[in-house]
């Protein structure tokens, strides 16, 4: 027991360094703008995987924004969308990926964020619920009486919902626990909780450390999609950069669906960052799956639907969020150049 407890700790041990670099990108950082001054654009740094880390190392988007007067600071985050919402509210987060559930959220705390593009559902095995061994729970219908972690009005609360609902076991016979992904790594490792619907890193952390999974994200139908999100003020005052943006991550994907191996390990080849054996193979096999970010069609809108209703069903936003509410409209802001160069316009 005690092996399986010291693993679990390091689950929480691995994702704390990284709340203090949150502290050392505040809005003073960034230089005030001037004639020859670039238009700088705060994005969520990628770690050492994926699109965004090798767009990052070989300097494409910096390349790309440049004949727009623009570059990117990047800024290091938390895990989890809905626990970056102050840094958009401060305007020291602009761009970020995220889901459907936590844009829902952010818009029901009118947090000034609009979804540019979605990409069609991959990869939704790596996100799911995940209980401690000795809890005994073998199915979604076992939480029944438990505590689960979930970020509130995110993507593991929606996950919570759904699995519950789709088990026939009402929302109010579980206990749901606010907590970011940070908070309950520790609260999973130290047994204050009983399971915990989590997401990506912290997740596949979790299930290496012994916790058992018990449903995934496919497995229960989520329609909680992968989005690209902006702050509002920025789509207003340059669309032509975000579109550039967008246009640089879906070429960048579209790579990585085709070489996803190249996709690993970026910066680091060895280290606690970096992936070896099972956990790489893993990752690459996503990679293969990547789908590319759009603009959205109109069945995103059903698909937000699902999450929203999910979400208002349960008590956890007031007001039903609309298509409208949430998807920006990039498209009426380009000219045809810049949208020919996006792709599934």
């Amino acid at each position: 027991m005690s092996r399986r407890l010291s693993a679990f700790s390091r689950i929480a041990l691995a994702i704390a360094p990284v709340v203090a670099l949150v502290a050392a990108c505040g809005s003073g950082s960034t230089p005030e703008q001037g004639a020859d001054t670039p238009y700088i654009l705060k994005v969520t740094d990628p770690g050492n995987s994926g699109p965004l880390a090798v767009g990052k190392r070989d300097g494409t988007f910096d390349a790309a924004l440049a004949p727009l007067g623009a570059k990117i600071q990047w800024v290091s985050t938390t895990p989890g969308f809905s626990s970056m919402l102050k840094l958009f509210n401060t305007g020291e987060l602009d761009v970020s990926g995220a889901a459907f559930s936590p844009v829902v959220g952010a818009l029901s705390k009118d947090v000034g964020v609009k979804i540019v593009a979605v990409a069609d559902p991959a990869g939704q095995d790596q996100s799911g619920i995940v209980v401690r061994p000795e809890s005994g729970v073998t199915s979604v219908a076992g939480l029944a009486g438990k505590r689960i972690a979930v970020n509130p009005a995110g993507k593991g609360e929606y996950i919570t919902l759904k699995a519950l609902a789709q088990a026939g076991i009402p929302a109010d016979q579980v206990t749901r626990v606010p907590l970011q992904q940070k908070d309950a790594a520790s609260a999973f490792a130290t047994g204050k909780v009983d399971a915990w619907a989590s997401f990506l890193v912290p997740y596949q952390e979790a299930k290496a450390a012994g916790a058992v999974e018990i449903t995934t994200e496919k497995q229960i139908g989520s329609k909680d999609n992968s989005v690209v999100v902006f702050r509002t003020e920025i789509l207003d005052e340059r669309p032509d950069v975000a579109a550039k943006y967008l246009e640089v991550l879906q070429g960048l994907t579209a790579k990585q669906k085709a070489a996803p191996a190249d996709f690993e390990n970026v910066f680091d080849k060895s280290g606690p960052r970096a992936l070896t054996g099972e956990r790489l193979a893993d990752a690459v096999r996503v990679g293969a799956q990547a789908s590319v970010p759009r603009l959205p069609v109109d069945s995103d809108a059903t698909d937000l639907a699902d999450v929203v209703n999910t979400f208002a069903d349960n008590g956890v936003i007031a007001r039903r969020i609309t298509a409208a509410d949430i998807f920006y409209d990039l498209k009426s802001k380009l000219t045809p150049e810049q949208l020919a160069a996006l792709k599934d316009k």
